[in-house]
């Protein structure tokens, strides 16, 4: 199972026009085909905060003229332009080290609970900040804004738990049918299952790598692969004492993060998400850079920070 960042569909700087985007998808998947290059059966998911990020930004300035294009929305167009993206990526990887192996992307669902307290009471800021008078129009089509100061205004979202990944079946069938499969795509579109059985988009954002070690543990993955921009998690990062972390048991990367060695904004999401899954599985899992992925799966242990049960 191996997650990639959104910013991993950027270029250097973090910008995301189209051309970034497909340059980045074809580093990443050069890395993927590798992988299948070893006969390593791979699923793939991403997030997508630039790309949902650059929708809002649309939301913002049309909201005087159409109605903003709802999160849950969001999630489900950017799961479908970036799978697009990343399989033809693939395609070519593949096809250039004469491999023939075929992709698909499922629009996947991430079951949520509508009484999760995220709902109640909004935290997540997403998006840019506003002057008062642009945020109050956004106000009026139902968003939650909070003033924040000399910033100006910021949308505020629920970040509620995954529950289930409502599509993973299907990932499954792709996957025994010798497909690589691209799922799950900023941490699932939420849903909430209504009391007559029946399924409703809502606005929120779930965390990407929570979504990632969810459906790792659904699909019955044999390592959880976190990509980021920097080969190993660190101990008291930016500071002298700064030492990265090699194998680590489950209990002492628990512990790391409770003396909050891991920022809540960066760090400390995929530090959570790698401990679920080998609480979840009694498996391993690793947070490294993209060049080390295939020494990061091919060799357990030689590369990254390795999580490893107790």
């Amino acid at each position: 199972m191996l997650a990639l960042g959104g910013n991993a569909m950027t270029n250097a700087e973090g910008r995301a026009h189209p051309e970034d985007q497909i340059e980045a998808a074809g580093v990443a998947m050069a890395a993927v085909a590798e992988l299948i290059a070893h006969d390593v059966e791979v699923v793939i998911t991403h997030g997508n905060g630039p790309q949902v990020g650059n929708i809002l930004v649309k939301n913002e300035m049309a909201a005087a003229v159409v109605p903003p294009v709802p999160l849950d929305w969001c999630g489900a167009q950017t799961q479908a332009t970036l799978g697009f993206v990343l399989m033809d990526a693939l395609d070519a990887a593949v096809a250039e080290r004469g491999i023939e192996k075929h992709s698909a992307t499922i629009v996947t669902r991430a079951l949520v609970d509508p009484n999760d307290p995220g709902f109640v009471r909004p935290t997540k800021p997403i998006g840019r900040f506003l002057p008062a008078e642009e945020a109050q129009v956004l106000v009026g089509h139902g968003e939650v804004w909070e003033d924040r100061g000399a910033k100006g205004w910021r949308r505020v979202v629920a970040s509620p738990e995954p529950l289930d990944i409502l599509d993973a079946p299907a990932v499954l069938r792709l996957v025994d049918a010798g497909f690589v499969v691209v799922a799950n795509g900023g941490g699932g579109i939420p849903v909430v299952r209504r009391e007559d059985g029946s399924l409703a988009g809502v606005e929120a954002v779930i965390d990407k790598d929570f979504g990632a070690a969810l459906l790792g543990m659904l699909v019955g993955a044999d390592l959880l692969v976190v990509a980021t921009d920097v080969p190993n998690a660190v101990l008291h990062y930016g500071t002298p004492e700064a030492e990265p972390i090699g194998r680590v048991t489950l209990s002492q990367m628990r512990a790391y993060a409770a003396e909050g060695h891991f920022a809540s904004g960066s760090m400390g999401p995929k530090v959570d998400a790698v401990c679920r899954f080998v609480q979840g599985t009694e498996l391993p899992a690793v947070i490294t850079s993209l060049d080390r992925i295939l020494d990061a799966v091919m060799n357990v242990g030689s590369t990254g920070t390795v999580v490893v049960p107790d």
